[in-house]
């Protein structure tokens, strides 16, 4: 038993950069959730089942616009694809785990989770299903807090800051695309590519299929482009 649980304590503590990391945009998710009308128990409950940051924030915008359902629904399936080929590979690094222990994993899996799997998985230190389990589970529990904590604390924060942390969102998604440029100068042409095919198809459909549709043929076009520029 105290080796199990040493175990868990191990897997937490590894995941404390991620939760440092994790905790302040899960309060900044918070309060923009809280500033678009997402009541706590909604936002919370986003967190904890959706659990998938970019697309959460992309999924309270999208609401703000008057999106469906089914068209938040559409856009994040489009943004978390590659969770499929991620999956594929942690399984493989796990694949001398029992059944039960990757099917538990591998709703815990975000980029910050695998990559520290990965590299752990490189080292010459056993990892096992606890250590990993552990480390999930403290990068998960921090953004559910955050989270909550965002929404609760939006009320005594003072407004000048709290309409600042809508500006989150871009800052995010521009995060995530500026290592691309340093190595590859078509992702932005692929951004740019996908900015229009959007402002072109919110002319004529809705604001959330337009941002489904430019989503999938921007990523078609990458695919396509890079892939000959690799030949």
């Amino acid at each position: 038993m105290t080796q199990r649980r040493g175990e868990w304590l191990r897997g937490c503590f590894t995941a404390v950069p991620i939760m440092v990391g994790y905790l302040p945009i899960a309060v900044t998710f918070g309060v923009i959730a809280q500033q678009t009308g997402v009541p706590a128990l909604q936002t919370t409950l986003m967190s904890m089942l959706v659990y998938a940051g970019a697309s959460q924030f992309m999924a309270v915008n999208m609401l703000t616009t008057g999106a469906t359902g089914l068209e938040v629904v559409a856009a994040t399936f489009v943004l978390n694809f590659r969770h499929f080929v991620m999956g594929l590979s942690l399984m493989n690094l796990l694949r001398e785990f029992p059944s039960r222990w990757k099917l538990a994993l591998s709703s815990g899996m975000t980029d910050e989770t695998f990559a520290m799997a990965s590299v752990r998985a490189g080292s010459e230190e056993e990892m096992s299903p606890r250590y990993v389990a552990g480390m999930m589970l403290g990068a998960y529990s921090s953004w559910v807090i955050g989270s909550l904590a965002g929404h609760l604390l939006s009320q005594v924060i003072p407004p000048t800051v709290s309409e600042s942390m809508s500006i989150a969102l871009y800052a995010m998604f521009i995060g995530l695309l500026v290592p691309s440029l340093r190595k590859e100068w078509q992702a932005g042409a692929v951004a740019l590519s996908s900015m229009l095919l959007c402002w072109g198809f919110s002319r004529v459909l809705d604001d959330g299929w337009a941002i489904v549709l430019a989503t999938i043929l921007g990523g078609g076009i990458g695919s396509f482009w890079m892939k000959g520029e690799k030949s």
